[in-house]
């Protein structure tokens, strides 16, 4: 699939859940909306199917998100039968990391190569602050139990707040030199009713480089990330400013939720459902959805929030 404006569309990012074992601060809110009725969601043929269509229209990455993942019940099954898809080079996921000692393991044999987890915080008050009442050392357990599994990459999602974690920076970088990760500080996003922050926690990255002037900077890999390394370290850190410097210029991702509604863009309320049909339908929708695409999101800000509709775990980040 080629956009309007040239991109590739090679990666989609399927949610499986709206639901979430945490309550971070900048995803949801603290008294959550009704959760999707099952009958509301994909089933998992319907999402293998949609994975089907994206894998013949150009497709080759596919990252499971939520809400949380490893609460589906069938995660398993899932990520076995995308990882089996024809044209699927690369599954992906994307989790806080608390059910990752019962489940890394099995994800890897599974199929899936590379996991993403989310740490705002090495500070145990502060981390249960962010995810409202988590507690740090399970998400511990998770990353190392990542790095035990033996994905080909395991990276650490660390979202800036100012005012929270901002006086973490230089310990969470500090993981990169103890372990072979990618931590990667993220901006702030104003979305939804999860993203009711202070101005003062909106922080550009390069707030990093101030705060790490050590950092050296790395040959791009076509991500979305701007890649340093600390002196001596084994793992790398990375930069995505979606705000102070957004990426739409090579944005190559499609973004499906739960209850199969195709977005073009994450700050667009435009969407495509793709429930109750078959694979024709389904690539046409593909089609249409990679046609939608606009040029760049709009200006975002601590004033000019998300346009989406949708709180960050509705829509799978």
């Amino acid at each position: 699939m080629i956009d309007r404006f040239g991109r590739s569309i090679t990666y989609l990012r399927l949610s499986v859940t709206d639901r979430c074992s945490l309550r971070c601060r900048y995803c949801m809110p603290e008294a959550s909306a009704p959760q999707k009725q099952r009958e509301d969601l994909l089933t998992e043929d319907e999402r293998i199917c949609a994975v089907g269509a994206a894998a013949a229209l150009g497709v080759t990455k596919l990252r499971i998100t939520g809400g949380e993942p490893l609460l589906c019940r069938n995660i398993l099954s899932l990520c076995s039968r995308a990882a089996r898809t024809p044209g699927i080079a690369e599954v992906c996921l994307t989790t806080n990391g608390i059910l990752l000692p019962r489940l890394a393991p099995a994800l890897r044999a599974a199929g899936v190569r590379r996991v993403n987890i989310s740490l705002d915080s090495l500070q145990s008050e502060t981390y249960a602050h962010i995810t409202r009442g988590g507690r740090l050392e399970d998400a511990l357990a998770g990353l190392r139990a990542a790095l035990a599994a033996g994905f080909d990459r395991v990276k650490i999602n660390a979202v800036l707040m100012g005012g929270v974690n901002d006086g973490e920076i230089p310990a969470l970088a500090e993981l990169s030199r103890q372990y072979p990760v990618d931590v990667r500080f993220i901006e702030l996003m104003p979305m939804g009713r999860g993203g009711a922050l202070p101005p003062s926690a909106y922080l550009p990255c390069d707030t990093v480089l101030r705060r790490l002037p050590q950092l050296t900077p790395l040959e791009e890999e076509g991500g979305v990330a701007r890649l340093y390394r600390l002196p001596g370290a084994v793992g790398r850190v990375g930069l995505i400013s979606p705000i102070s410097a957004h990426f739409c210029g090579a944005c190559s991702r499609l973004r499906l939720t739960a209850d199969g509604r195709l977005r073009p863009c994450l700050h667009s309320p435009v969407e495509f459902s793709l429930k109750g049909l078959d694979g024709a339908g389904m690539m046409r929708q593909f089609e249409a959805a990679a046609a939608a695409k606009p040029a760049r999101h709009g200006e975002l800000s601590e004033t000019e929030r998300s346009p989406a509709g949708l709180d960050m775990n509705e829509l799978g980040g």
